[in-house]
Parts: structure tokens; C-alpha cells; sequence
């Protein structure tokens, strides 16, 4: 069984769908990573997942549950998530932050403490523990976001469920590197991971599984190979991307030439 499940879901605007008929499942042990233009519905999706959207039609599961019959807490207790608007506004400290994680959980202090400073290090914070998060650059603020959402599912099992949206969008290479390989740690100890990436690179050489949105749809969804192929892909983007096997790994890139650049006149 599907650790999270959305069934059919539609959301509108107006009297426009911006998510139309969406259907996504998450399986333990995996990374689905979904990808897209800008305006594709990635968010909107997510949003929908994490129960923060009603749907105008659709479902959504957690553990067979539908989300609508859980409690804010008991939903807390199934699903971390990491917005993309993930910022915190007030001068708390990043050990504070993270240990906001640990809200939805009724264990003791100190087994929160331990959580805690087990996450720091674990996401190289340790020595930013008692900085204010408003000193912060952006990438470091991301790590924050991170490593709140994973105290808040430790321990991390077979029935955890972590959604990240644009996670590594102000890191730089190293920590995003790092970011993305963590989150096969994590899917390694049975969680269920879905993470909605720009990096077409990055979901192709980390995640299992690939869904792919254009206007609010999904277009394909599948394993890796199925969907990250350079005619799908370059016809979604409207811009030509070449994809190639280095190792055991598939990259994604666009093809460049400056030559023929709209922005570059003689």
C-alpha cells in the first residue's frame, strides 16, 4: 500500500483548473520527485498532499486515512513537510526552530532535546545551534526548514512521509548535493519521500520515481528512465535538453548555444 495517496484531485481558480484530475502516490522506501515549468501545479499538488489545500474534487490518504477525518496533530504525526515559503519571520534561534518539529509529539523533554541535537548534526547546524534564524543567509535558513521537518518525523520508519517543495532552492551545490543525498538516507530507512524540484539534474540522478506536470496536468509519471527522457522533456520545457548516463547515474542539462542566443546581437 501507497504511504500517501492523491486520488483525482482538482483544484480551481476561478473558473480555471490550476490542478486538474492529479493523482500521485507515494511508496515507502522511494523518492518521487515532481517536476515542471513554472505554473505547472507542482506546489498546488504538494499543497493538496499535505492536506493545506481542499481539493474542489478528490482525495487524499494517509496510511488508506482520508486526511479530512485526521486531527491538525494527528496529521503532524503522519506527514513533515517543507513549504517552499519556509522562512520564520521572528528572531527565535535555529535550536528553537527545529525543535518546533517536535510539537505534534508528546515525548519528554529530553528524548527531544536528543532528537534535536541528533538533527543538528545531522544536517551540519550544529554550530549554528543557537544563532537567530533571522541573521541567516537563505540556504542556511533552508537547512533550518530541513532539519525542523526531520526532528519532526524522527524516528524515521517504514510509515513516515516527508514532502519537501523547492528544498535546495537557495543552496549552494555542496549542501544541496548533500540535501538531496540525505533524502535517500532517509527513503533507505522506509520513508516516503515527495520533493518538487527545478533541478531536473538532481531528480533525475535521486529520485526512483519522476512525475512531471505541464498546465496543471500530469503529463507522465513513471520511473526515472520512463519519464526523463530528452523528447519529453524538451517538449514540456519548449527547450531543447539533452539527458545522458554517466556511471551509474542519468544527468539532465540543456543544450546550450550561445551562438544562436536572442540576447546576443552582432
Amino acid at each position: 500500500m501507497s504511504s500517501l495517496e492523491v486520488r483525482r484531485a482538482t483544484v480551481m481558480a476561478g473558473d480555471r483548473a490550476i490542478l486538474d484530475d492529479a493523482s500521485l502516490d507515494l511508496e515507502p522506501g522511494t523518492v518521487t520527485a515532481i517536476i515542471g515549468p513554472n505554473g505547472a501545479g507542482k506546489s498546488t499538488l504538494l499543497n493538496v498532499a499535505t492536506g493545506a489545500l481542499r481539493p474542489a474534487r478528490g482525495t487524499v490518504l494517509l496510511h488508506g486515512t482520508d486526511i479530512k477525518a485526521l486531527s491538525f496533530r494527528e496529521s503532524a504525526q503522519r506527514r513533515a513537510v517543507m513549504p517552499q515559503d519556509s522562512m520564520v519571520a521572528f528572531p527565535f534561534t535555529v535550536r528553537e526552530v527545529v525543535a518546533m518539529g517536535r510539537t505534534a509529539w508528546n515525548t519528554s523533554v529530553e528524548k527531544n532535546t536528543e532528537i534535536v541535537d541528533d538533527t543538528l548534526r545531522l544536517v551540519e547546524l550544529k554550530e549554528l545551534a543557537d544563532r537567530e534564524v533571522t541573521t541567516l543567509s537563505g540556504g542556511e535558513r533552508q537547512r533550518v526548514a530541513l532539519a525542523r521537518v526531520i526532528a519532526q518525523a524522527t524516528p524515521i520508519h517504514a510509515g513516515s512521509i516527508l514532502l519537501f517543495d523547492e528544498p535546495t532552492s537557495a543552496m549552494d551545490i555542496s549542501f544541496a548535493e548533500t540535501t538531496m543525498a540525505l533524502m535517500r538516507t532517509l527513503a533507505a530507512r522506509g520513508a516516503a519521500i515527495g520533493v518538487a524540484l527545478h533541478d531536473l539534474d538532481a531528480a533525475a540522478s535521486y529520485a526512483d520515481f519522476t512525475v512531471l506536470m505541464a498546465n496543471g496536468k500530469i503529463h507522465r509519471s513513471g520511473r526515472v528512465s520512463q519519464v526523463c527522457r530528452a523528447e519529453i522533456l524538451s517538449d514540456v520545457y519548449n527547450t531543447p535538453i539533452e539527458v545522458f548516463t554517466r556511471g551509474k547515474r542519468t544527468h539532465i542539462a540543456p543544450q546550450r548555444n550561445f551562438a544562436h542566443s536572442p540576447f546576443i546581437t552582432s
